[in-house]
């Protein structure tokens, strides 16, 4: 069973070969990333809990970007997207919006949902159905949608 960290490695072993730089330091990055995690947690890390540390890599990444955006800094912007293109390789593809609002739909009858009071419960089960393949912030705004 080759995981998540096996194939980090062997694409770091391509990059390395075929002598592509800002993959490889990108997964370099990645990989001391998710042996921090290991050493802080003192144990191996799952696949899902590894795709919870490049999502969070991801995400400040896209922060990243945004700021060097608001201060006009296009060229460190577009170095910091480049790094997110090869972050988003090792990840889950994304749920659409209509997948999305499905699985909300689904969650708000199973849990008897009818009102904003239930986001909370909504929210929770969503998130632990879309686990890393859907960004909270869209889930809340199709969850408020659908409850008022």
């Amino acid at each position: 069973m080759t995981t998540l960290l096996n194939k980090l490695q062997e694409e770091m072993k391509t990059a390395m070969k075929s002598g592509d730089k800002e993959k490889l330091s990108t997964i370099r990055m990645l990989i001391s990333e998710i042996k921090k995690v290991q050493i802080d947690q003192k144990k191996e890390l799952t696949d899902e809990e590894i795709i919870t540390v490049i999502q969070r890599y991801a995400k400040q990444r896209k922060e990243a970007i945004q700021q060097y955006k608001n201060a006009g800094r296009e060229d460190l912007a577009e170095k910091e997207k480049k790094e997110l293109e090869i972050v988003q390789q090792f990840l889950p593809q994304p749920l659409s919006e209509e997948e999305i609002e499905k699985i909300v739909d689904e969650v708000i009858k199973e849990v008897n949902a009818s009102s904003m009071k239930d986001m909370g419960k909504v929210m929770k089960a969503v998130m632990e159905k879309v686990k890393g393949r859907a960004d909270g912030s869209v889930v809340s705004s199709i969850v408020k949608k659908k409850l008022s």
